[in-house]
């Protein structure tokens, strides 16, 4: 295959346990890393990170991305990449959402759930077709442009109510 504009790197069967042992660190570190002592309520920095204005989801949706690049990279098939890249969305959508989505952020584990879906690919590899990449770079540009729209809507709408409030 001559060489494309999008490379896409797949990672070698030696070095998949790595790597899914670095997702799963990752995981836990966005989902589940601090627990509440004398309970098993467990969050981790993605809801931390949602109580950043304007930025914080954005931040969030690009290290849930990174799960689902790697992913990717490990052969997994379109339909469960598909259900990845859902998992992330209502977490930025419901996420950015004032005060709802900063308690939704606590209950919804997109990171954990995709982590689940990778690894369940994994045990039966041969049963669905791994993605092609430029199915790949659609998601993940679709995933970016989530993410910005996430950070630009709380500016316009504040601009908005900045205006409406002053007269301006």
């Amino acid at each position: 295959m001559p060489d494309s504009p999008f490379r896409f790197s797949m990672i070698e069967p030696d070095a998949k346990a790595p790597t899914l042992k670095r997702l799963r660190q990752l995981s836990r570190l966005l989902d589940n890393v601090i627990t509440i002592p004398g309970t098993q309520i467990g969050f981790g920095l993605d809801p931390i990170l949602g109580l950043i204005p304007i930025g914080g989801d954005f931040l969030g949706i690009m290290f849930s991305s990174y799960i689902i690049l790697e992913a990717a990279r490990l052969g997994v098939s379109r339909a469960t990449l598909s259900k990845m890249v859902l998992n992330v969305i209502i977490d930025g959508l419901v996420g950015a959402v004032p005060v709802l989505g900063d308690f939704f952020d606590f209950a919804w584990r997109a990171n954990t759930n995709n982590i689940k879906l990778l690894e369940d690919y994994l045990k039966f590899p041969s049963q669905q077709k791994s993605a092609d990449r430029w199915f790949i770079f659609g998601v993940l540009v679709g995933l970016l442009l989530i993410a910005i729209v996430l950070v630009a809507l709380p500016v316009i709408l504040v601009r908005m109510l900045w205006n409406a409030l002053t007269g301006g």
